[in-house]
């Protein structure tokens, strides 16, 4: 009784999972944007008011760290493992290795995908009916051609479709999630949004004021502007069929912006890091809303990395444990409620995104690298120390003893991490490395 009264007093009744009905998940995942480019993280440059909605009657988590890359984030994501434990190339998928989309499924679920899927070649991959995905409404799979933005080619449950003249992609599939909804509205639902959005190339979109321009930095920011206008429609949809209080909507990015921008955040000029394992390359944005369960307003800068986004979801909809083989996912959905849970020290991040590559670079065919972080240091595993705060770029590797007791201590902490994770990765060409100085 008086832990009712308690929550009753701080204005919000937390019922019991189990007394509640299983909840609808929404996970939407963009496309090379990093965390610098919304109006919730502080951005005067990018309007996402929808976005700004979501997390200040949610959460906002200012520490989420993705890989560089979209198929090792996806990947990562959708397992709940980290890369080192089953990567296996660019644009593909480990077949066998249960998704959460399978485990939701598996639960009573009916799920759907739409978006970019990006994870079948000629090479290997798993299409996303043995994801585990229902319906779906895909670019980047076989079956359909280049096109993304305008005039789009998008393969929907194996069929490419014949769209008329004109179509824009990222309404195609925001439509298709939201009749998917429609249709599903009596039962419990799962529905992934891999966007499009923003990924180059920068075309205007059809709120553009200049329906001709050309400058990246201007259409980007129309892109921002045109995913937060989609997330928009879905949470009207949810809100019109009268889901909204039950429904988990998760929000992030699958690594940092293009290169080729550059943003200003709170008077620094943040230049896109994709591609590199700079934190400027895995500082994603990650929003939480649930108006039955999560309470809004909070902040919280609690490490996260991608593992944990599987078990989050499970906990959250009050579905048994998920033991994940090989993984390091720990949910963070005692944050997500306002409580302390089970903080990280560190996390941990593997990245080798071409295995088969000829030649390796430091960045979309970078060399295979581990390391571990906390919420200041990032130890690599050449030995290389940086501190993130003073140093994000990571240009001056800290010297043993160089900086005191503090990075010391950091540096015998990031490597006992780092040795808890086997030394190389189960990929697709695990003998071939460049022993490249990565910075």
């Amino acid at each position: 009784m008086y832990r009712l009264l308690l929550t009753l007093c701080l204005g919000l009744v937390v019922l019991p999972i189990a007394a509640a009905e299983k909840p609808n998940i929404i996970m939407i995942l963009c496309d090379d944007v990093g965390f610098e480019c919304f109006s919730a993280y502080g951005s005067r440059e990018y309007s996402t008011p929808r976005l700004d909605a979501l997390a200040a009657d949610g959460v906002r988590f200012d520490n989420c760290h993705s890989t560089p890359l979209c198929t090792p984030s996806r990947v990562n994501l959708m397992s709940g493992k980290s890369n080192v434990f089953n990567y296996f190339d660019f644009g593909i998928y480990p077949e066998g290795e249960p998704t959460f989309a399978n485990y939701f499924k598996g639960h009573g679920y009916t799920t759907a995908v739409a978006g970019k899927w990006q994870l079948l070649t000629s090479q290997g991959g798993i299409t996303p009916e043995q994801a585990g995905f229902d319906t779906h409404c895909l670019w980047n799979i076989p079956g359909g051609g280049r096109e993304r933005y305008w005039n789009p080619s998008l393969v929907q449950d194996g069929k490419l479709l014949d769209l008329p003249d004109g179509a824009y992609g990222p309404d195609i599939t925001t439509n298709f999630l939201i009749d998917f909804i429609k249709i599903n509205r009596e039962q419990p639902f799962l529905a992934y949004f891999p966007m499009i959005l923003p990924h180059n190339p920068f075309p205007v979109t059809p709120d553009s004021i200049d329906p001709k321009s050309t400058n990246p930095k201007n259409n980007f920011v129309d892109m921002v502007q045109y995913i937060d206008k989609n997330v928009g429609r879905l949470e009207d949809t949810l809100k019109e069929l009268g889901l909204r209080r039950n429904t988990l909507i998760i929000f992030t990015g699958d690594n940092g912006t293009n290169s080729q921008l550059t943003s200003e955040l709170n008077g620094r000029q943040i230049r896109g890091g994709k591609g590199y394992t700079h934190d400027y390359g895995t500082h994603v944005p990650l929003i939480v809303n649930w108006p039955a369960r999560v309470p809004g307003g909070k902040v919280n800068d609690d490490l996260i990395c991608f593992s944990d986004l599987f078990p989050t979801m499970v906990e959250a909809a009050g579905l048994p444990g998920k033991k994940i083989s090989d993984g390091d996912g720990l949910s963070f959905w005692p944050q997500c409620q306002g409580r302390q849970g089970r903080k990280r020290d560190w996390i941990y991040c593997y990245y080798f995104p071409r295995p088969s590559a000829a030649k390796y670079n430091d960045k979309y065919s970078h060399y295979e690298v581990r390391f571990t972080r906390d919420k200041r240091y990032k130890l690599y595993d050449n030995g290389d120390l940086f501190d993130t705060v003073k140093d994000v770029n990571e240009k001056h590797p800290i010297a043993v003893g160089q900086a005191g007791q503090p990075a010391e201590l950091a540096r015998a902490m990031l490597q006992k991490a780092l040795d808890s994770f086997p030394a190389e990765g189960r990929n697709a060409n695990r003998s071939k490395k460049s022993v490249k100085n990565r910075n």
